[in-house]
């Protein structure tokens, strides 16, 4: 199978720049990164892509097996890469992406060297002595809600996930993203997503790791935020002055600076 077209792979940029790979959340595709784009199109190679069931990917290559766990996602990383050659590249991911991109660093250390985690949770549900944002029950309520009416969980949920009252037009574009997404799809993502506990993994990180939180995120409290920094050995913690989950929408500036900031550093 073709990966580009499999999932939509999209390079920008600078083709002699370091590769950097966009990977967008749940219910999300890659036009979120559109904000981000030209703050690296000049240095970098930037690579974007949907996952296989989001956004304009090739649904016929969605499988319920394969996608039920955070490894399928990374497996789409890993074959991207693979597709374009990419070596060392600085892997960008938003929300439970941010995860995704540390299993595919470990399937695939040649093709990852850094890794940017735009308001990352390692597991969403609370634990003993970990803070995660939601309880089991809500969790439950929250899938059974998605899986008996999708679009209205989506009219419901995107504005409280953006958490920009006084921009509502931030919250009707995650809705209508969220809306674009095949509800069957969406629902193996979404269980993937919020029943996940990659905390573990973390450990297994050994590359330069940038951590975005924001001041408020209902999704990923700063909890989250100061336990993965904790987990990651060198990594570094930066709390954007933005509230919500999509910082890279709501606060592209400020988000943008401090990826570019890490990239020269690296």
């Amino acid at each position: 199978m073709d990966i580009a077209s499999r999932n939509r792979v999209t390079v920008t940029g600078n083709p002699q720049g370091r590769p950097v790979v966009l990977a967008h959340g749940f219910g999300c595709d890659q036009n979120m990164w559109r904000l981000t784009v030209p703050a690296l199109a000049d240095d970098h190679r930037v690579v974007l892509f949907d996952y296989v069931g989001s956004g304009r990917s090739d649904a016929s290559a969605f499988s319920e097996e394969r996608y039920s766990s955070l490894e399928g996602y990374a497996r789409d990383v890993v074959e991207v890469c693979e597709a374009l050659d990419l070596r060392d590249a600085v892997f960008v991911g938003h929300s439970v992406s941010a995860m995704t991109g540390v299993l595919a660093a470990a399937q695939a250390p040649e093709r990852i060297g850094a890794l940017v985690m735009v308001a990352p949770s390692p597991r969403y549900i609370d634990d003993e002595g970990y803070r995660g944002g939601f309880s089991a029950e809500d969790i439950d309520e929250l899938l059974a809600s998605l899986e008996a009416n999708y679009l209205g969980w989506s009219a419901a949920m995107a504005p409280l996930i953006m958490d920009n009252a006084d921009r509502p037009e931030l919250g009707n574009e995650l809705k209508n993203s969220f809306c674009a997404t095949d509800p069957d799809m969406a629902r193996v993502f979404a269980r993937t997503t919020f029943l996940s506990d990659s905390r573990d993994d973390l450990k297994s990180v050994t590359v330069p790791t940038l951590v975005l939180e924001c001041t408020q995120d209902v999704i990923a409290p700063r909890e989250v935020g100061a336990f993965v920094h904790g987990a990651i050995p060198g990594s570094t913690l930066v709390t954007l002055d933005a509230t919500g989950h999509c910082p890279h929408l709501s606060a592209p500036d400020a988000t943008n600076r401090a990826i570019t900031d890490f990239l020269a550093s690296l």
